[in-house]
């Protein structure tokens, strides 16, 4: 699931129905955060790689071996500098995150193309993810971890987006 609001620096908030968090991209679903541009890059312009029947055996290496480094060249064929930000010492603050649906599972992708799973199976990105995670390990339904963060975050804002992916 995710929210419907985009806040750019110094408060500016958009939302409008045709800007959604979750995008189909090919055979996968694309969720992110952070920087609009490095997001719009990979929801929009991206053509991942498909998944032959070899690469669904183990997904978590074929996300590794072959999704990220895809992702990568497209960031950087479109302009995106993986190394902004490091000669002044901002190097420690995450830039954008994404999450990835390939395969029915998850993966959180970190600004630097690291690949994560959850053995918990709960996910979140952006400034209301910390209420929602929360909500969610406390045994609540993701629409009312969602409702949670909304309520909390000045920056989480519905109506809200779902979308299911399931394991080919």
């Amino acid at each position: 699931m995710a929210d419907n609001q985009v806040t750019l620096d110094g408060g500016r908030r958009y939302k409008h129905p045709e800007m959604k968090k979750i995008s189909k991209v090919g055979e996968y679903l694309v969720a992110g955060s952070g920087e609009v541009a490095p997001c719009d890059i990979a929801q929009h312009l991206w053509v991942p790689p498909t998944m032959s029947a070899k690469d669904r055996k183990d997904t978590y290496h074929f996300v590794i071996a072959k999704l990220m480094p895809s992702l990568r060249k497209c960031l950087e064929d479109n302009g995106y500098d993986f190394n902004e930000g490091k000669a002044d010492g901002k190097s420690g603050e995450s830039r954008f995150n994404l999450l990835i649906a390939a395969n029915g599972q998850i993966f959180d992708i970190a600004d630097d193309m690291s690949v994560c799973m959850s053995d918990a199976g709960f996910y979140g990105v952006g400034s209301g993810s910390p209420y929602a995670l929360g909500a969610l390990y406390g045994g609540v339904k993701p629409e009312k971890a969602m409702a949670v963060a909304e309520r909390i975050d000045v920056n989480t804002s519905g109506p809200f987006q779902k979308e299911v992916q399931y394991k080919k």
